[in-house]
């Protein structure tokens, strides 16, 4: 078993910033993926980013030049820097951890991201 902890998110306006963080712990070792997928209220889950072990990186379309996905394999954690946030980035914000084929997958208890106009 993995266990996933986060923290971050909250309010804040368009235009700023925050910064998710996640740090995993348990069986890590066969964990190869981690990242974060969002909800929003009537939505599918979808991913934000995810990063690989050896650090390829996955992000999706409508966030890229605005968040960045960071990983140290040392202390098992991945964060999520938002800049320029709008109010579609309102969601709830799940960290996950799989492994390479995703027998293997965990996730947070997520975390409220709320961005007024």
């Amino acid at each position: 078993q993995v266990q996933l902890v986060e923290s971050g998110g909250g309010l804040v306006q368009a235009g700023g910033s925050l910064r998710l963080s996640c740090a995993a712990s348990g069986s890590i070792q066969g964990i190869y993926l981690m990242g974060w997928y969002r909800q929003a209220p009537g939505k599918q889950r979808e991913l934000v980013a995810h990063m690989s072990r050896s650090g390829t990186t996955n992000v999706a379309d409508s966030v890229k030049g605005r968040f960045t996905i960071s990983r140290d394999n040392a202390k098992n954690t991945v964060s999520l820097q938002m800049d320029s946030l709008e109010p579609e980035d309102t969601a709830v914000y799940y960290c996950n951890a799989r492994d390479r084929f995703a027998v293997l997958n965990y996730w947070g208890q997520g975390t409220q991201v709320t961005v007024s106009s």
